[in-house]
């Protein structure tokens, strides 16, 4: 109060002033009007002395359409210089004099507001409505360019923290599932180091992740994939994006088309998202603290058959030996509960073991906790944050820990310069990071167990006296789980710095030039152990895999010079031209080994046989840029960019390359208005983005060390042909769109339609081993994506103490590969190790990618189905069953608010797709498929022979379904169509009076999330 005071003393100055100079002014003319000026000075110090003493004081809050409380809005006692600020639940208080007086209240994104307070009222509420024309005011597009989001020609989409915090996922980039149209998310059931695949409007090239880039605060960050399962099995070792901190980042933003990306040139063909971090608020000081505690658990959707079990040819097995043979075939008797015996020698009851999936995963518990400060002042803020998560995996002794400290401080220096800085340390360590997909090491084995078999007689895995796998089944390449989780060293940890720096020089207020600065650096080191006691390995001795640490550096560099200025009163424009220096380097070492000579000594130096490995490669960059937008009356925005790249990875002389985009936004609510639409703009852009070979060094022919002979070096001559042909591959888009605000704002409509298409992708080609090479790269390939995104939001109802607010996204994508290698042939990507290479993901010419390529049953003139002499089905064409994407994807998201209580869930889909699940190929072999109870007592007879005669004979169930498994794979396509509840929140905001009792807290908010709760639909 002494400063409102102060305040006032001086508007009691700045009057007495004015009123002194007029009547001297007077006394000079009047000589006699002295005490006219004594009387006024007096009556001035009067009226100032009733003023400080004739004051009460008003509480009130301030809220928005959603009835939450506005932060920071600006309270003014008008006519006065009485002014405060709302904190954090909307709640303020002000003094203000005796009698009827008008409270201003203003905030960004609001309609500012006048409210009267009569005589005596001591307490107000008051609702403010949004402001069309601020509405998303401010975008930061790309190299951190913040731009008004109505002059954007393209489709920008702002993910804020409380949807990526608030049910909070190890991977942050979990959190955008089903939340913006355009994009699909998809996580990885491998653990909390998993990775999360990325797609923007569908498959953007043949020959890359797909996976958008990442930009923290203006500076791309890595988002390598590390590891990964194929056929010969693998592990998913984690990504780039997934080393964050929820906790730290202010908003997402999701720059979908080309025309967004284009200024970011190579891997701009994927999309970006941007990253701003949390900083400190201007004249504020604050300590937050949040805690998430989340805990996973496996959901069993096997739905197998329980009605027979173990054994072969309708029989129990009689033997131990048998026992051991049939463990994972259900080919047997029908369950009984009698005696059996098992691979073990002893004997349990011959029942439906259900449970093995809930009994043998265990649940995952994760907690974070993050403590951050944060200090703002009128010249400069910082933010300085300290994370810890600890999560567990539903993998028995499998686990996460990371520890992150992030550092963002913005100053200015003088009136003109100003510095930012933002730094991120992570240390981070995943142990026991799960097997995938082949049977060797992998934990999940213990799936296609017959079911009867209970998964706890497979305990601990290991003979306790030697150390040895127990042996569960007829394959020493299945694992027995439990050897697995609790002998398994599988360990991959990463040191990692982040860091971007510039400095503004602000010439005038409409001319200025940045430098930014930008390094993200990772230190992997990793170590994988075949246990000693492994059954398939040699002696069962085991052996070292790989231990070793791997380097990769990423370093940005840009400078640019900024201009906003009017050209004449209704024109203006606002520009930037600048230049970008990027490096990558990558190295990496690591040493090897088997088998090992004592027991449960995992070092290198413990190995009869010792391997060493080394790799190395770097690239740079060169680009220079230029973005312009012209805008006339504020309404009609023509915007250009252009990029020009040289690539260090291509051929001199052929690795130069320039694209330009042009948009455009109008918006046409200025000229034409109706009254139920608040704010209407078209939009329109065509841009071309390039990037270019990711593999280094393919232009020319490198000479490699082999090993010696006879104590002499030996070098190896390479196998892939270099080609100096290769130049930068392009992607086009064309854009359109139209964004709508209605009925006061109530209802939201965006939607934009895009054609994008790639020409002169660098695709691997094969060759002939007489020509002396076997494989290549040649730039032939070209991919069509089109489609439609639509986002809609609405508030049904807007009430004092109730409102409910809904989203919801579509999008439709259809995708087409135009063009492979130079014959055009079909480009496999990988296959199950189950259908021995009978059903395939595969490019195909004329579909959509990647395509599920299987085998459809041999049918006759008639449709029939033809079997052989034995019954059996009879292979028919290779045909395409549709592509692994969907076609139709988003989400729906709902929030209801009550006064202090809020409700939210999401809904996500997800439509044409198709699955290649190996889950049915296993389980249809080994007789749990329900599909498989078709003839178990009288023999499956099906179809026609060879001669379109009636099948006269019945196949026993085992070998009918073997054959269709293992021939007519397009029994293992499913249908990936779901609905699912993604996510449930319920919240409470403290009152203010009893945040008030902590003192020391200013606001408190508890949560209670699920995530994954539901299925709603699915096919599969």
């Amino acid at each position: 109060m002494r400063f409102i005071h102060f305040l006032q003393t001086i508007e009691l100055f700045q009057f007495f002033y004015y009123t002194f100079n007029v009547h001297l002014i007077s006394l000079t003319k009047h000589k006699n009007s002295m005490r006219q000026l004594l009387l006024t000075v007096c009556s001035v110090l009067l009226m100032s002395s009733l003023t400080f003493a004739q004051t009460r004081q008003i509480n009130g809050k301030v809220t928005g359409p959603d009835n939450k409380g506005v932060v920071s809005a600006t309270v003014k006692v008008k006519g006065t210089a009485t002014v405060t600020t709302t904190n954090a639940d909307g709640v303020f208080s002000v003094k203000a004099p005796e009698g009827n007086v008008t409270l201003q209240i203003s905030s960004v994104g609001f309609v500012a507001t006048e409210v009267a307070v009569n005589a005596g009222q001591s307490s107000i509420s008051i609702s403010l409505a949004n402001d069309a024309t601020q509405l998303q005011d401010v975008v930061v597009t790309a190299l951190g360019i913040s731009k008004q989001a109505r002059k954007l020609g393209y489709a920008v989409t702002t993910v804020s923290n409380e949807a990526l915090s608030q049910a909070r996922e190890t991977n942050v980039a979990n959190s955008l599932t089903g939340r913006v149209a355009g994009l699909k998310a998809a996580g990885t059931n491998s653990g909390p180091q998993g990775t999360v695949k990325l797609l923007l409007r569908g498959n953007p090239s043949m020959n890359s992740s797909g996976a958008p880039l990442f930009v923290i605060n203006g500076v791309p960050m890595d988002n390598t994939q590390r590891g990964g399962a194929g056929e010969w099995g693998g592990g998913d070792n984690g990504d780039g994006i997934g080393n964050l901190n929820p906790d730290d980042i202010e908003t997402m933003t999701v720059l979908k088309g080309q025309s967004a990306s284009a200024l970011y040139g190579s891997r701009a063909s994927n999309g970006v998202i941007l990253i701003t971090t949390k900083s400190g608020k201007k004249n504020d000081f604050g300590v937050e603290y949040n805690m998430n505690f989340m805990e996973e658990h496996a959901v069993d959707f096997t739905d197998f058959q329980y009605e027979y079990g173990q054994g072969v040819g309708g029989a129990k097995p009689g033997t131990q030996a048998l026992a051991q043979q049939t463990a994972r075939q259900s080919w047997g008797a029908k369950l009984d509960g009698s005696q059996n015996i098992q691979f073990d020698g002893k004997f349990y009851p011959y029942s439906a073991s259900k449970n093995n999936i809930k009994n043998f995963y265990r649940s995952g518990p994760s907690l974070t906790n993050t403590i951050a400060l944060s200090k703002g002042g009128a010249n400069g803020s910082f933010r300085l944050s300290v994370s810890n998560l600890g999560s567990n995996s539903i993998m028995r002794n499998s686990n996460l820990t990371r520890n992150t400290v992030n550092l963002n401080i913005q100053q200015d220096i003088t009136s003109k310069l100003s510095v930012s800085l933002f730094a991120s340390y992570l240390d981070q360590m995943a142990k026991g990071v799960p097997y995938l997909s082949d049977g060797p090491l992998n934990a999940n084995n213990g799936l296609f167990l017959a079911g009867n078999i209970d998964q706890a007689i497979l305990a601990p895995g290991y003979d306790r006296a030697t150390g040895n796998e127990i042996q569960f089944s007829d394959d020493e390449y299945v694992s027995n789980p439990w050897f697995v989780v609790n002998q398994l060293v599988n360990d991959v940890g990463r040191k990692r710095f982040t860091s971007s720096s510039s400095v503004k020089y602000n010439f005038e207020k409409w001319l200025y030039a940045q430098v930014r600065f930008g390094l993200d650096q990772e230190f992997d080191r990793y170590k994988s152990v075949t246990p000693w006691g492994t059954a398939y390995s040699q002696g069962r001795r085991g052996g070292l895999n790989g231990q070793g640490q791997s380097d990769r550096f990423e370093m940005n560099v840009d400078a640019f010079v900024g201009a906003t200025h009017d050209i004449i009163s209704d024109l203006s424009f606002d520009a930037t031209v600048g230049a970008n220096l990027r490096k990558n380097r990558f190295e990496t070492v690591g040493v090897s080994g088997s088998p090992f000579i004592l027991p449960y000594l995992y070092a290198f130096n413990n190995v009869t046989n010792v391997g060493r490995s080394y790799g190395f490669s770097q690239s740079e960059v060169h680009s220079a840029f230029y973005t312009a937008d012209f805008s006339f009356r504020n309404f009609l925005t023509v915007g250009t960019t252009g990029r020009y790249d040289a690539y260090s990875t291509l051929p001199t002389g052929n690795n130069k390359v320039f694209v330009p985009s042009i948009t455009t936004s109008f918006i046409f609510s200025e000229l034409y208005k109706p009254s139920f639409l608040s704010y209407g703009k078209l939009r329109a852009s065509y841009a071309k983005t390039s990037n270019e070979l990711t593999s280094t060094y393919q232009t020319r022919v490198y000479y490699n060390l082999a090993n010696s002979y006879n104590g002499l070096p030996v070098g190896s001559f390479p196998t892939s042909l270099p080609s100096g042909l290769l130049k930068p591959f392009t992607t086009s888009e064309l854009e359109f769109g139209t964004e709508l605000k209605l009925f006061g704002n109530r209802v939201g409509v965006d939607v934009a339609y895009f054609n994008k298409k790639t020409e002169n992708e660098i695709m691997p080609a094969s060759y002939s081993i007489t020509s002396g090479y076997t494989s290549g790269f040649v730039p032939s390939g070209s991919v069509q994506n089109k489609g439609l995104e639509l986002q809609l939001t609405g508030s049904p109802v807007k009430g004092k103490d109730f409102s409910w607010n809904v989203t919801f996204n579509l999008t439709s994508v259809q995708n087409k590969v135009l063009k492979t290698g130079p014959t055009g042939a079909r480009l496999n990507l990988g296959q199950g190790r189950g259908t021995l290479g009978n059903a395939v993901t595969a490019y195909v010419v004329g579909y959509a990618g990647p395509q599920i390529m299987a085998y459809d049953n041999k049918y006759d003139s008639k449709g029939q189905i033809v079997v052989d002499a034995s019954g059996l089905p009879v292979r028919g064409d290779l045909k395409a069953f549709g592509s692994v994407l969907p076609t139709l994807f988003g989400g729906l998201n709902n929030e209801f608010n009550f006064k202090n209580i809020s409700l939210s869930f999401l809904i996500d889909y997800n439509y044409g797709n198709k699955v290649l699940s190996m889950t049915s190929y296993y389980s249809m072999v080994r007789g749990l498929n329900k599909a498989t109870l078709v003839g178990r007592t009288s023999g499956v007879k099906v179809g026609v022979d060879a001669n379109g005669n009636a099948n006269t004979v019945a196949a026993t169930p085992q070998a009918y379904y073997t054959a269709l498994a293992q021939n007519v794979t397009k029994s293992h396509v499913q249908d990936g169509d779901f609905i699912k509840l993604r996510q449930v929140a319920i919240g409470y905001n403290l009152p203010n009076y009893m945040v008030k009792a902590l003192r020391i807290v200013e606001s408190m908010n508890v949560s209670l999330v699920g995530r994954n709760l539901l299925v709603l639909m699915k096919k599969t």
